[in-house]
């Protein structure tokens, strides 16, 4: 197959998420939504299900979720709540909702009200992560998860399974790393657009199918000649950045994606299972390990924009795109550090206020020119 032919077939999976997962339900599977951030994926997948993310959506109207939630509450929240109340949902065996921030804490709970009629797993994970305090606390949440999705796939979830699907998993995760790596090589064979689709589709596959279309992929973005591409690289930073109409401004703009630091991207596949110890300890040391993130406690403040500059020098990048999600506390609390870590390296950013609700993208695109114009200087 060529370049443009897996690049659409990521676009089509990515674009058409109820479509997977009729497909998986077809093929006699259950499926269990699972909302952001860092569900152990891997437990599903050890039960024999598939486990299907849920990060919103851009084409939904947000209507009922409105009698739960305040107007200016994160978008992605509602949406995902949205989905639950309009019966998008309805074909899940199951969610598992986090809390890790303020705004998942409520939504949680309305969720498990709204809709009875999903099997509902709650996981609180710990914000001090890194101590063994925090380490057996996530544990015991996580076996927590373990025993309830045995009771929904009908059987025990067997050690050697769950072995197995950390290999999957991290397979998975070092192609989407060394995917990321060669789209900003080539950001003449991959857009920003396709960039998205090829990271945003994983969240609605069988990670040993994604893997498997992926590797063909980097295979041959290996081998393809030098870039000979002479437009801006920008690094990414946010929650989501996925919105067709606004990787169009970046495009138009003759803007390539070298890196990010996106949650719904790259901060999710940076940190490996070790697979030396006990499986769901080794999970939970997974969590421990994962840094450089605005939902995450750490009592180094200057840890995450200091690895944001690294991103931008490692990447070759010329300047860093801030994506910012209304109404999302802890990226707006961070962004002074951000701004502050960039200008003291001399990385010019600029930061797009963004939502799923966003229709017209004037605002954005007028400042995302302007900042191309800048970078051409």
């Amino acid at each position: 197959m060529s370049i443009e032919s897996i690049l659409k077939q990521f676009e089509t999976i990515s674009a058409n998420p109820g479509g997977q997962l009729r497909e998986y339900k077809n093929r006699g599977k259950k499926v269990i939504g699972c909302f952001p951030y860092y569900v152990p994926e891997e437990l599903v997948h050890a039960a024999g299900m598939v486990p299907f993310g849920l990060w919103g959506s851009n084409t939904k109207p947000i209507e009922a979720a409105k009698e739960y939630f305040a107007s200016f509450y994160c978008s992605m929240a509602q949406l995902n709540l949205e989905m639950g109340l309009d019966g998008t949902l309805d074909d899940l065996s199951g969610v598992i909702v986090t809390t890790l921030c303020d705004t998942l804490r409520p939504l949680s709970q309305n969720f498990r009200v709204a809709v009875p009629n999903i099997p509902f797993l709650f996981l609180a994970h710990p914000q001090n992560r890194k101590k063994e305090y925090g380490i057996q606390y996530t544990i015991e949440q996580y076996e927590t998860i373990r025993k309830k999705l045995e009771e929904i796939a009908g059987h025990p979830i067997a050690e050697g399974d769950l072995k197995v699907s950390i290999q999957v998993y991290n397979q998975s995760r070092k192609a989407r790393r060394e995917f990321v790596k060669l789209a900003g090589e080539h950001p003449e064979l991959v857009t920003a657009t396709a960039r998205s689709a090829v990271l945003k589709s994983a969240f609605f596959m069988l990670k040993e199918e994604h893997t498997q279309l992926l590797a063909q992929l980097n295979d041959l973005l290996r081998r393809s000649a030098p870039s000979a591409w002479k437009g801006i690289r920008i690094v990414t930073s946010g929650i989501v950045a996925d919105n067709p109409a606004l990787l169009k401004i970046l495009e138009e703009n003759n803007m390539a994606i070298a890196d990010d630091d996106v949650a719904h991207e790259s901060r999710g596949f940076r940190v490996d299972v070790p697979e030396d110890q006990e499986p769901v300890r080794a999970l939970a040391l997974q969590f421990a390990g994962q840094d450089h993130d605005t939902i995450l406690y750490d009592p180094d403040i200057d840890k995450r924009p200091g690895h944001v500059v690294q991103l931008v020098r490692d990447s070759g990048a010329q300047g860093v795109v801030l994506l910012l999600m209304q109404f999302c506390d802890p990226e707006e609390m961070e962004v002074p550090s951000l701004k502050k870590a960039l200008s003291e390296a001399g990385i010019p950013c600029i930061v797009v206020g963004v939502d799923q609700q966003m229709k017209d993208f004037g605002q954005a695109g007028t400042q995302i020119q302007a900042f191309g114009d800048m970078l051409h200087e």
